[in-house]
């Protein structure tokens, strides 16, 4: 199962969340805005892993962020099966 970091609130979430509802089998969607726990889960990833380092240098949040099952990260929602024609 692929392990998507999102907020309701994000712009590009919203675009992947019907997609993410219809797939809903492959994903595990984890809201970091939902609870505390589920942040500081994303934020340890986000401040430890080299894929974030762009990321990080720029002040972006880093999400929508796809945690694949071999523990690869994608910011690329076309690299998990989602169309993302309007990010």
């Amino acid at each position: 199962m692929i392990i998507v970091y999102s907020m309701h609130s994000c712009p590009d979430c919203q675009i992947l969340e019907e997609e993410l509802t219809k797939y809903s089998s492959k994903f595990k969607v984890i809201d970091i805005g939902e609870h505390v726990l589920h942040l500081k889960e994303f934020l340890k990833i986000r401040d430890m892993h080299p894929a974030f380092k762009e990321v990080r240098e720029n002040g972006w949040i880093g999400i929508p962020c796809f945690v694949l099952e071999n523990g690869t990260i994608t910011f690329n929602p076309e690299e998990v099966g989602l169309e993302a024609s309007q990010l």
